[in-house]
């Protein structure tokens, strides 16, 4: 018999593609989610962007009704999402919401024309309940393509797309409000960069390995073997094992932990652009670009992680465990401290605050490794419901953040009302991290056998569980 390595197929084959393929969705997804934050900047003050097109005169409520309406309709599709993919698989559902993304952002100029920021809101909120799909998808679809050994690889370069998106948002999004397409230009732009993608996901997709044109045999019997699926294994209904899945710490811990990475998030994207604006007097256009700043940062950080992690688990220093906990801990820890000290700042520091916000971001960086990947490890053939539910969770706090910052900051220009949210978001981050710590685990839970729920298995079931509590409990005096 041969090796992992004679057998796994070319060193760069087609679960690197839908890696690609996964990275450029939310790339192109992101840009479209986040690029209202400079558009509302450049609508509300034609003196910083192209002055040729309408300025609207909309209060502080009204732009965080804005900012948080996309969050209403992105929570609602979450759990859905998580039934839709296992019925209908990643390649149609996931081509669904980026298609009506690209189709709705071409409709947003018209629409504001005639209905205001309230007919913004309610686009946002549409294009909010197509997106809520997304996640759920991408995690299904890592699931069915990334052998162990790979997933490190394939899903932290499918994830910093999200980094991806949000420089590209930030960045392009002012040039473009400058440039002679205006303000709706922002609009344009990301409706031809979805519609782009998705000719190439109809083209090269695959729900999984068996079912692509494109995979060689080698490559292809090294996944399912390395996943331990027999053939026809993808045709199968696993059922889904609620009560376990709700009565598992682990899976609080996650769900904890994602939660306030989502609270820290919308923070950072959506209200970065109007802290530079209202604190540090910083015009759209050199706004826009240093607001991209931290997520360059992060992009190029989460390859760095990438090669630590392959490192340590390569020279096997500590176990996956460990390894997650560690980066995770980094990566909130760090920028809850960078975000106190970003509230004491002024117009007169702004060199030092760009460089704050900066370090903050590409910390965070470590999260895609720390946590988000935990979920395939603990139950690849649940990850895309369990991604649904910590996703669905996760974002009720992106829907609230705007609205409480609408509360809190009366005054855009006030340092003082802005350190409060920067340092909720620090208490937010510590708390996140420190239930992960005392409960997370990477171990694949008992639950996600195939025949965990089967009738004859009943007291097998018992066995596993408490087999597996032995296994954590010895893991931890080690």
């Amino acid at each position: 018999m041969g090796t992992d390595l004679e057998n796994k197929g070319p060193c760069l084959g087609i679960r690197h593609l839908q890696a690609v393929l996964l990275f450029l969705a939310i790339a192109v997804n992101y840009i479209a989610r986040l690029n209202v934050s400079v558009a509302v900047v450049a609508m509300t003050d034609a003196a910083t962007s192209n002055p040729d097109f309408p300025e609207y005169d909309w209060s502080e409520a009204q732009k965080s009704y804005i900012l948080s309406s996309f969050y209403w309709g992105y929570i609602v599709t979450q759990f859905p999402a998580g039934f839709l993919v296992r019925r209908y698989g990643a390649k149609l559902v996931l081509f669904i919401p980026t298609f009506a993304t690209a189709l709705l952002s071409c409709l947003t100029p018209v629409c504001i024309s005639w209905g205001g920021w309230l007919a913004f809101s309610v686009l946002r909120l549409i294009i909010g309940l197509f997106q809520g799909l997304i996640f759920p998808c991408i995690h299904e679809h890592l699931a069915k393509w990334s052998p162990p050994k790979d997933r490190n690889r394939l899903g932290v370069f499918a994830y910093s797309g999200s980094d991806c998106g949000s420089v590209m948002a930030m960045a392009i999004s002012g040039l473009i409000a400058e440039s002679s397409l205006g303000w709706p230009g922002i609009s344009y732009v990301s409706a031809g960069l979805c519609g782009i993608w998705c000719i190439l996901w109809l083209l090269l997709a695959a729900d999984n390995a068996p079912s692509s044109r494109l995979i060689g045999d080698d490559e292809r019997d090294y996944i399912e073997r390395s996943m331990r699926r027999n053939d026809g294994f993808h045709d199968q209904k696993i059922a889904i094992p609620w009560r376990a899945i709700w009565t598992s710490a682990p899976f609080y811990a996650l769900l904890v932990v994602r939660s306030a990475q989502g609270w820290a998030n919308s923070t950072m994207q959506l209200q970065t652009p109007a802290y530079m604006h209202g604190v540090l007097e910083m015009d759209i256009k050199s706004n826009a670009l240093y607001s991209a700043l931290p997520f360059l940062a992060m992009w190029c950080m989460s390859y760095v992680y990438l090669a630590i992690a392959d490192l340590i688990m390569a020279r096997k220093w500590m176990s996956l465990t460990t390894l997650r906990k560690s980066i995770n801990t980094i990566s909130y820890w760090g920028p809850a401290a960078a975000l106190i000290g970003i509230g004491f700042l002024d117009k007169s520091q702004t060199s030092l605050a760009i460089a704050l916000m900066t370090i903050n971001a590409g910390l965070n960086a470590g999260s895609g490794i720390g946590s988000i990947l935990t979920i395939i490890d603990m139950s690849p053939n649940h990850s895309g419901m369990l991604m649904a539910i910590v996703n669905g969770v996760g974002n009720i706090f992106p829907l609230l953040t705007p609205l409480l910052v609408g509360v809190i900051v009366t005054e855009p220009s006030s340092r003082t009302q802005w350190q409060i949210v920067f340092a909720l978001t620090a208490i937010v981050f510590f708390i996140g991290n420190l239930v992960y710590i005392i409960w997370g685990t990477t171990d694949q839970q008992p639950w996600d056998a195939v025949d965990f729920l089967k009738p004859r298995d009943a007291e097998q079931q018992q066995q596993q569980l408490e087999q597996w509590k032995e296994k954590s409990k010895s893991e931890k005096e080690i």
